[in-house]
Parts: structure tokens; sequence; C-alpha cells
């Protein structure tokens, strides 16, 4: 008898606790299907016009503040030559409507969530400095409208934009541009709304970002309120400094420059009479460095100012014609020195040397030790003593001063050609050397005077 009692216990308790869960679960389901109700009460026809703005703060006449936040997404592309870069970003707003405010059943219901932006009252802000932008509707719409209990409004929605962005490329390619986001009001002024960055943290921005070609250093926000005609716009904006990467050009421009200018000076430890081979490497190095100084302008704007790359190849392109140059100097200097020698071959100058000594008188010629030679008198006349005190005086004018020692190194190369070619092998690297530490100290010190 006693266990059939406590079997039939057993299972009325088990039937309860079934009854129990199965109330609470129709309680969830009931208090889910409150959503549909709130939004017919509060969005229902006659209850909520969304063509007119929420209420200032405290239910006054004030404007309408909209605190705005955006989330950097990526940046797919900055521009050099159009002068725009395309970014993609989440961009959210948030404001107080207190037509909005509904019961959160004890906290049960934290938010309303809407797809549909056209149900509420909207902000009208645009993008400013806009050329192009998209939504993202794959494999749904990228936005939604979260109604809080209190009657705040986030709306959020993922765009990709293509903005402009002015840049100044005269220290190109050790520049840094700051390219701006604006967003402002299209038709409120700021009498009925103003625009506000979120406190603390507006913008974020997506960890380890790649840009092609550049970095961002750092971001600011500030407010850019517009004036015209009409009355005054309130205007957000963000501005963000990229630094150009320089180790690309570095690799592509800089290094392919130096070395076709120091190609370009082998053409000095040629021999002078190897025509073809210095003609042929002086007009390569020069068509390269042209092909190379046109490439470059080709993929940048045509500006009216100089660019620090400017200054570079055409310096470059210099040095590379002046070797050309070079040679041609130095053929010349060789034909002269040709014709010199043939007529040094037809006209010997030990001839020279005996017709001379012919015409000068006997008591000047110097005599042989085995010869005879003319007795000098003991005693001289007084106007012999001046001539040779004149000679004397004259042969210690006559005497070679001390060379120096640039010439007694060059007179070891007996042409005048040769000469030009020693000369140039250390006078082209001097000078490129020196226009390197004069480039580079400069632009160097502009970039640093520009980040302060």
């Amino acid at each position: 008898m006693w266990p059939g009692v406590l079997k039939l216990l057993v299972l009325l308790t088990f039937l309860l606790h079934l009854s129990r869960c199965a109330q609470l679960q129709k309680k969830v389901v009931n208090f889910r299907e409150k959503e549909k109700e709130v939004l017919d009460d509060i969005l229902g026809p006659g209850r909520y016009d969304a063509r007119i703005r929420p209420s200032g703060e405290n239910g006054t006449d004030g404007p309408t503040n909209v605190k705005v936040n955006i989330f950097l997404r990526s940046i797919s592309k900055i521009d050099d030559y159009n002068m725009e870069y395309s970014v993609q970003l989440t961009f959210r707003e948030q404001w107080l409507d207190e037509r909005l405010r509904f019961s959160d059943f004890k906290g049960r219901l934290k938010y309303l969530t809407l797809t549909d932006a056209s149900r509420v009252w909207m902000p009208d802000l645009f993008f400013s400095n806009e050329k192009e932008g998209h939504f993202h509707n794959i494999i749904m719409p990228n936005v939604y409208i979260r109604i809080f209990p209190n009657g705040f409004v986030l709306y959020s929605i993922r765009i990709s934009l293509t903005l402009s962005c002015p840049m100044n490329l005269k220290l190109y390619p050790l520049d840094r541009q700051v390219c701006s986001l604006r967003m402002a009001s299209y038709g409120w002024t700021t009498d009925d709304l103003v625009f506000l960055w979120k406190e603390g943290d507006p913008v974020q921005v997506v960890k380890n970002l790649h840009l092609p070609r550049f970095t961002l250093e750092k971001f600011y926000t500030d407010y850019c309120n517009s004036k015209t005609n009409t009355g005054e716009y309130s205007c957000l904006k963000v501005d963000l400094l990229f630094k150009r990467e320089f180790s690309y050009y570095l690799i592509q421009i800089y290094i392919p420059c130096c070395m076709l200018v120091i190609v370009s000076w082998v053409s000095f430890w040629l021999d002078q009479s190897a025509v073809p081979a210095r003609v042929s490497l002086g007009v390569t190095t020069l068509l390269t460095m042209a092909t190379q100084t046109s490439g470059i302008n080709a993929s940048l704007p045509p500006v009216s100012y100089t660019k620090a790359i400017d200054i570079w190849t055409g310096v470059c392109l210099t040095f590379v014609f002046g070797a050309l140059l070079e040679f041609a100097l130095v053929n010349y200097a060789s034909r002269s020195d040709m014709h010199s020698d043939n007529i040094e071959k037809k006209y010997p100058p030990s001839e020279t040397e005996q017709s001379t000594s012919m015409d000068l008188p006997s008591d000047q010629v110097e005599p042989d030790n085995s010869s005879n030679f003319a007795m000098k008198p003991l005693v001289r006349q007084p106007e012999d003593t001046m001539s040779m005190d004149r000679m004397q005086h004259c042969e210690l004018h006559m005497q070679p001063r001390k060379k120096n020692c640039c010439r007694s190194w060059l007179s070891k190369f007996p042409t005048r050609s040769k000469r030009i070619d020693v000369i140039s092998r250390i006078f082209f690297p001097i000078v490129f050397a020196f226009f390197n530490l004069t480039y580079w100290s400069t632009y160097l010190f502009r970039e640093e005077e520009q980040d302060e």
C-alpha cells in the first residue's frame, strides 16, 4: 500500500513541475509578443509623425542635439592623382525623442529594433566632401534603429565613401597629408539641429589597419559650422593624418636613379678612343633616366609648384647629361692633342734648337769641355759689371716656381683629354655627394617642421 502511495506522490510532483515550466515558457513567448503592441502603440497611425523633429532638452523648443560616433573599418585607397581617398565606416547617430518612450516591463524589454528608417524622424546629415557613396545591402540592408525605453534613438549604418582630399605635394614623397571627413546638416539650421561628438572616444579605428603606401598616424575631431545666406548649419569633421611610407619610393625611385648616375660615370674610366662604347653608355643612361622621370610624373597630378621628387630627378638627369657632355669635351681635346702631335712630328724640336743656337752670338754659346773657350778679361769694365748684374737679376726672376701638388699630379698625364677624364672621376662624385647631403638635410628638416 505505501509503495503505491509514494509512486502517486512522485507522479503528481512531476506533473506540477511540467505545468509550471509550460506556464513560464508561455509567459516568455507572450512577453516577446508585447514588442508588437509597444511598436503599434508608439508608432501607430495618428500617434507619431516622422515629419516633425523632436523637441529640445527637457521638452523645450531648443535645437535637437544629435550625438555622432564613427567606427572606421577600412581605407581601401589614397589616390594622389585624383586627390581622393576611399573609406568604409560604420556611422552612428543618437538623439532623444520623448514621443518614443515606452515601458520596459521591469527591465525585460531593453530596446526595440527597426530596419525601416522612414518610420521615425531622421537628421538630414550629409557628407560635404563626398564624391561617391553607397550603402551595403548584402545579405540584408546593413542598417538598424534601436529605440530605448527612455526615448533615445540609436541609428547605425555601414556605408562606403569616396571623399575628396586636397593635397600639398611640395615634399612628395617625404610628405604627410591631412584628409578630412566632413558631416553637416543640409536643411536644419543650428536653431533646430545641432550635431555633437559623442563624449569619450567619438572615433574608433579598426586594429591592424593596413594602407597602401601610407600609415595612419593620428586623427583629430573638431567642429566646422558654416554660415550661408540661409543661416548657420552645424558641421562635424574628422582630420586623418596620413604619413607616406618612404621605403617604397626609396626602392623604386631613389636607388635606381643613383645607380643610373653612377653607371654614367663608368664612361670616365673607358679609353678615350672607345667612342661607340662611351656614346652608347651616355645615351642609354640619359634615355633611361628620362623614362624614369616621365613615369614618376605620370602618376602625379600636374601642379604649378616644384616637388621634392622633381628636384631629385632633375639633378640626376643633369648629372647623366653632364657625363655625356664630358665625353664630347674629351673627344674635342683628344683631336686637339692629335693635331699638336702631328705638328711636332713635322717640325721636330731638335731642328728648332739648332736654328736658334746658330742665331746667337758666339760669346753666348756655352763652351764645350773638350773645345777651346773664350778668354775672359781679368779686369771687367763698368759696363760689363752692370750687364752681369742685370743678367743675374733676370736669372733670379726666371727661376721656376715650386709646382702645386695638383699640377704636379696632373702633369703625370700627358694629354689634355686624359686630364679631363681624371678630373671628372673626382669632380662628379664629390658634387653628387654634396647634393645628397644638402637634399636630405633640407627635406628631412622640413618634414620635422611640418610635424610640429
